[in-house]
C-alpha cells in the first residue's frame, strides 16, 4: 500500500526515497493524489497562469487551497509554509497550473475570493523540525482524548487528531450518530493540551479514507485514493445489478454499503429500459411462471414454475408477446425458450508429455520392492546361520536317523512328481541349519516348494529322540 522504499521522508524540501517528488501514487507520499498532466507543457500566457496551488497535509488526508503572492514558482512535492490559525503550517504541494482552476470550479470555490490564505515561504529545516515535534504528539492525544470523552459520557468516537506545525491548534475528527454537546469537551482539551481546539465531524467513510486499507478487489480503498464526495448508496443499486442481498459482502471496511455499486449502476438503469416492466408473472398453459432474474448482457428473462425448480430462459421479444396474449385470455402451449449453450469451443487440455524425464510412480514402487526383496534375501540366511549351532557331521546322523516309519510313509502318500520335487531340492534346503526340535519330527520351516495341497498325514505318536544315534 504504500512505496517500496519506505524513505518517502523529506529533506531539505523534496521527498527522498523514490525521487518522485511525492508524484509515485502509491498511497504513502501522496493519499488523495491527482496526477498533473500538464505541468511539463509550456505557457503561452505566463500572466494568465493561476496563481492558486492545492496544498495537501498530513500525507494527503486533507487539503486547501492557497494563494501564491510570491514571485516563486513551487513545484510539485515541495515543502511550504503557510498561513495557519495565529501561526503557520506545513504543507506539501499537491496541483499547479490550470488543473487546480478545474478543482476550484468543481469545488464551487472563487479564484478571487479575499477569503483564501496565503503561501508564506518555502519549508526551512526549523519548520520541518517544528511540525516533526508535532507529529509525535499526536498518538498520545488521541489516546488522552479519547479517555477525556470516554469520562463525559458522550457518545461519539475519536478517530484523528490533527496538529498544527507549530502545535498551536489541534483539529479533532470524531464519529457521532446524533448531535453531540461537547462544549465541557472542548474546556478539558483546552486545559490538557494547552491548544486552541477545532471539532470536526465526519462519516465512516471519511474515517475508513483516513485510515486507509485494501478491499475486496484487491486494490487500495477508493475513498483514500482518489474518490473525494461520497454518494449514498442503497440496496436497490444491488438487486438493479442481480446481486445478492448479503450484508456481508455488500459491505466495505467502513461498515457501510460499498462506493463501487454505484459505478455500473447507470450502465445496468440504461440496459433495463428495454425490459418490459409488468412480466413479473406469466400464464401459461402449464401454470404460473415467475419471474426469477434478468440478464442484461443476453437479453434474457429467466422464469420458474411454481410446481418445479427448473428455469426457462425467454427473450424479451417472447415475453412481450406472451403478456399480449395473456391480457386477451389466452395461454400459450410452449414457452419458447432460448438456448443459452455456448458457441465457444471448448478447449482441449493439452496431454502431459514427459519430456524431462521423470520417474513414474510406479517405477518408484519397483524400486521399492525390489529392495525390500534384497533385504528379506539378507536377513534370511543370517537367520539359519545363527540357529545352527551343531556341527555338519552331526546333521548327517540326525537326517539319517530321521528315515522313520512317519517319513516312509509320508513318502508313500506322495506321487512321483511330488518325490521328484523333493529330491531336486538344494543342499541347503536338505541340509539345512534346522533346529533340533525339527530333526525329531517337527514342522518344517522351508516348505515353498511343496505342492500347496497334500493329502491328510497320518501321524502317529512321536517317539523319543533316542540316545543311540548320537553315538
Amino acid at each position: 500500500m504504500g512505496c517500496g522504499s519506505g524513505a518517502c521522508g523529506t529533506s531539505n524540501g523534496t521527498p527522498g526515497g523514490c525521487q518522485s517528488h511525492g508524484s509515485c501514487a502509491s498511497g504513502s507520499c501522496n493519499r488523495m493524489n491527482v496526477y498533473d498532466w500538464l505541468a511539463n507543457l509550456p505557457y503561452s500566457d505566463p500572466e494568465s497562469n493561476c496563481r492558486i496551488v492545492e496544498i495537501s497535509f498530513n500525507n494527503g488526508s486533507r487539503k486547501d487551497y492557497y494563494k501564491n503572492t510570491t514571485l516563486h514558482f513551487y513545484e510539485k512535492g515541495e515543502m511550504v509554509a503557510v498561513e495557519g490559525v495565529n501561526g503557520f503550517d506545513v504543507g506539501m504541494v499537491n496541483l499547479t497550473g490550470e488543473l487546480v482552476r478545474l478543482q476550484l470550479k468543481k469545488n464551487n470555490i472563487d479564484e478571487k475570493s479575499p477569503d483564501i490564505k496565503k503561501i508564506l515561504r518555502r519549508a526551512t529545516e526549523s519548520d520541518l523540525s517544528k511540525m516533526k515535534e508535532s507529529k509525535l504528539r499526536e498518538p498520545n492525544m488521541l489516546i488522552r482524548s479519547r479517555a477525556i470523552s470516554r469520562q463525559l459520557k458522550l457518545e461519539m468516537k475519536m478517530a484523528e487528531v490533527e496538529l498544527q506545525a507549530d502545535a498551536r491548534k489541534a483539529t479533532f475528527f470524531y464519529i457521532a450518530d446524533d448531535r453531540v454537546d461537547f462544549r465541557e469537551l472542548i474546556k478539558l482539551y483546552a486545559a490538557e493540551f494547552k491548544v486552541k481546539v477545532e471539532m470536526r465531524q465526519i462519516g465512516a467513510r471519511q474515517e475508513a479514507g483516513k485510515v486507509g486499507g485494501i478491499g475486496s478487489c484487491g486494490r487500495e480503498l477508493c475513498c483514500s485514493t482518489w474518490l473525494t464526495d461520497f454518494k449514498s448508496v442503497n440496496t436497490n443499486a444491488a438487486r438493479y445489478q442481480n446481486l445478492s442481498i448479503n450484508q456481508a459482502k455488500l459491505s466495505g471496511q467502513c461498515g457501510r454499503l460499498k462506493c463501487c455499486l454505484n459505478y455500473e449502476l447507470d450502465t445496468y438503469l440504461d440496459a433495463l429500459q428495454f425490459f418490459p416492466t409488468d412480466a413479473d408473472m406469466l400464464e401459461v398453459a402449464k401454470g404460473r411462471a415467475i419471474l426469477v432474474k434478468k440478464d442484461i448482457f443476453r437479453n434474457l428473462m429467466w422464469y420458474t414454475l411454481t410446481d418445479s425448480n427448473k428455469q426457462y430462459p425467454l427473450s424479451i421479444e417472447t415475453v412481450k408477446k406472451i403478456k399480449a396474449q395473456n391480457r386477451e385470455g389466452i395461454r400459450p402451449e410452449e414457452m419458447e425458450t432460448v438456448d443459452v449453450t455456448s458457441n465457444k469451443p471448448k478447449e482441449v487440455e493439452p496431454e502431459y508429455a514427459d519430456i524431462v524425464g521423470q520417474i513414474s510412480l510406479k517405477s518408484l514402487e519397483r524400486t521399492t520392492r525390489k529392495r525390500k526383496d534384497k533385504e528379506r534375501n539378507k536377513q534370511t540366511p543370517q537367520q539359519n546361520n545363527n540357529n545352527g549351532n551343531r556341527p555338519q557331521q552331526n546333521r548327517g546322523n540326525q537326517q539319517q536317523a530321521g528315515n522313520r516309519p512317519q517319513q516312509q510313509n509320508q513318502s508313500q502318500h506322495r506321487g512321483p512328481q511330488q518325490q521328484g520335487q523333493r529330491n531336486q531340492r538344494p543342499p541347503q534346503q536338505q541340509q539345512g541349519n534346522k533346529p533340533a526340535n525339527q530333526a525329531q519330527g517337527g514342522n518344517k520351516p522351508q516348505q515353498q516348494n511343496r505342492p500347496p495341497q497334500r493329502p491328510p498325514q497320518n501321524r502317529g505318536p512321536q517317539r523319543p529322540p533316542q540316545q543311540n544315534d548320537k553315538k
